[in-house]
This record gives C-alpha cells, structure tokens and sequence, in this order.
C-alpha cells in the first residue's frame, strides 16, 4: 500500500503533463484526441508498436536504474551516458577479439570461443567497464570530497572522446565512411526474442537485453531493501554523518553506489552491441543516460517505478515517430515536451504537497 501511494503522484503528474500537451496541440491547430491515438495507439499496437517500445524502454530501465543507485545513496551520477559509451564499446572489443572476427582479409580477434563463453564474457566485461568508469568519479569524491555532478559529466567527454579514437583508427573496418567498430564475432550474438517467443518477428531488435532488464529490477530491489550492502547505502544516502556514527564507512559506500550504478548503466551496452547492430557506432545512444534521470525521478527511485517509468518513456519514443509523420502541425518533439513537463511536475511534487498540507491546516484551524 505504501509504494503504492509513492507511486500515485508520478502517476498524477504523467496525467498533467498530457492535459498540458494536449493544450499546446490545440493552440499551434492539431486535434489532441487524433493526436494521443496516433501516439498511444501506435506504440501498443501487436506487434511492432509493443516491440519497439520495449525495446526503446530497454536502455532506460538499465539507466534509470543505475541513477536511481546513486540516488539512494545521495549522489547524482549524471555520468552514465558516458559509461554506457565506454561499456558498448568494451563489449564490441571483446567480442571482436574473442569472436573470430576477420573482415576483408584482416583479422581482429585473438582467439574464437563458443557463443556459451563468449556471451557471458562481454556481458561481464561491459558490466565492469561501466562499474569502473563510474567508480572513478565515486571515488574521487569519498576521497577527496569532489563533487561526483562535475567529475562525471567531465568523464562522458573523455569516455566518448577515447572510445571514437580507438574506433576510428584501430577498430574501423578500412573503407567504411560510418564510425563504427568492425562486426563482432557471430558467438557473441544474443537471440531476438522473435526467435523462441511465437507472435513476434525476428525482425523486430527486442532481444533478450529486455529479460536482463526485468531481472536487473528484481536483483537491485533485493540488493537495496535486502542485504546488508543496501541497507548501509541507502542509510548513507539518508544521513552521511548517523550512517558514520553508526559503523557505517561512508565513503566505501560512495565507491560501492557508484559502481554498481555504472554498472547498470554498462548494460546497456549488451543491448546495443550483442543484441541490436552486432558492432560498437558512434552515436548509438539517443542520450539515454540523460533520459534515465528522468526515468529514476519518475520511477521515485524505485525499480517497479523504474520500469513503469521506462515504458512510458519507451512507449513515448515509439509514438511519437507516427505523430511526426501523421500530423499536420505537431512533431516529435512533443515526446520532449511532454517528458519535460512529467518532469517538471515531479520536480514541484514538495510544493504540492506543503501546499495541501498547509491548505488542510488552515481548514483544520476555521473548523
């Protein structure tokens, strides 16, 4: 009952913002209710509308996760555009190395192991290269006191600077105009779910990143709220100096948050790589670490709310491709708008509620 009601302001304010959308698409001349069909009704139709919108939700559990960490912890990682950069392209590295990988005449890899090795090799590797990117920034700040804000927005721009110079002149296939990393090893592919799930094409990118998604919610639900692990980052993030007086060593849980978020956020690399374009381009992400702090504030830092969030953000994407292409006057960058007044509306949530609080006293007081 209680994470219910955690859960029924986001839910108010996904309401408003689409009351508010819809103002702004009367005002600039397009109908609303055609409008809210083409992008709802196209994102949940079966299958290629629920398909794409999982699989644009996809990215922003695994983000919104790895913020919401950080968070319950008390710290903002607004770096995990940058980890997930790096993460993608660790994935496609290994997998080039490891998968046997020759493309016109030039061998990449140094060795070529079975999918059942492989696989789980580049999961790791991605996982553990966005845990140490962001572990950097964590512990930068419980050693030196730096604010993780600015160290990790610095860390996107080296990440992404690093990781296109080793693309563009080592990993590039010679000749392709594209920054892209040569094709991984076919062993490192993950299935589609069309592949073993009836109803749904092959055709459509959904993998099984999504699975990894869904069990990412439940291990971080019980590494937070079930391990001691969690406990002590989340007394942390409540009170750094009870959490201190209690036994609890702050800063390892500063270093411990922060990896374990860019570790999350590392995952979307076997999304992108293992599972969608079977390389590592430049450009891949539609600022899907950004995005995943809206998801995390939305979600209230929650992985259900995380997942829900997610969703609505993916279904969001998906629509709004159609309300482009359907639409008079209305592009879309109403999908901005409207997850930029979701966010908005979340953000004043503390206002709302002293309103109603000092509103219910004063009523309280006349009576």
């Amino acid at each position: 009952m209680k994470h219910l009601s955690e859960l029924l302001f986001p839910l108010i304010a996904v309401i408003a913002a689409f009351i508010v959308g819809g103002i702004f698409v009367l005002i600039i001349g397009d109908d609303p209710i055609l409008t809210y069909q083409l992008l709802i009704g196209s994102a949940l139709s079966w299958p290629d509308g629920i398909g794409y919108t999982l699989f644009y939700a996809t990215p922003l559990i695994f983000t919104g996760l790895a913020v919401a960490v950080a968070f319950r912890c008390g710290l903002l990682n607004i770096g995990t555009e940058g980890q997930l950069y790096v993460a993608a392209f660790a994935a496609a590295w290994i997998s080039i190395k490891l998968g046997g990988t020759v493309v016109g005449g030039v061998n990449y890899s140094w060795a070529s192991l079975p999918a059942l090795a492989l696989v789980p090799i580049a999961c790791l590797v991605a996982i553990l290269m966005g845990a140490f990117w962001a572990a950097i920034p964590g512990y930068l700040k419980a050693r030196f006191g730096s604010h993780e804000v600015i160290n990790t927005i610095m860390m996107n721009f080296i990440g992404i600077a690093l990781v296109s110079y080793f693309t563009q002149y080592y990993y590039k296939t010679p000749g392709d105009p594209i920054m892209e990393t040569a094709e991984i090893g076919v062993a490192a592919h993950i299935p589609r779910l069309g592949s073993f799930i009836p109803g749904i094409p092959t055709r459509l990118p959904l993998n099984v990143a999504f699975l990894l998604a869904i069990l990412a919610c439940v291990l971080v639900y019980i590494f937070l709220w079930k391990t001691k692990w969690g406990y002590e980052i989340r007394a942390t993030g409540a009170n750094p100096s009870a959490a201190e007086y209690g036994g609890i060593a702050v800063r390892k849980q500063i270093v411990l948050a922060m990896a374990v978020s860019g570790g999350l956020a590392g995952m979307v690399g076997i999304n992108e790589v293992l599972g969608y374009r079977y390389r590592y381009y430049e450009g891949f992400s539609a600022s899907y670490g950004f995005t995943g702090i809206a998801v995390a504030l939305l979600g209230r830092n929650h992985p259900v709310g995380v997942f829900l969030a997610a969703l609505l953000f993916g279904m969001l994407n998906r629509g709004g491709i159609f309300v482009d292409a359907f639409t008079d006057h209305v592009s879309k960058d109403l999908v901005e708008v409207l997850q930029a007044v979701v966010i908005l509306f979340v953000a004043c949530e503390a206002f709302f509620r002293g309103s109603f609080n000092r509103f219910s006293l004063l009523r309280r007081s006349k009576v």
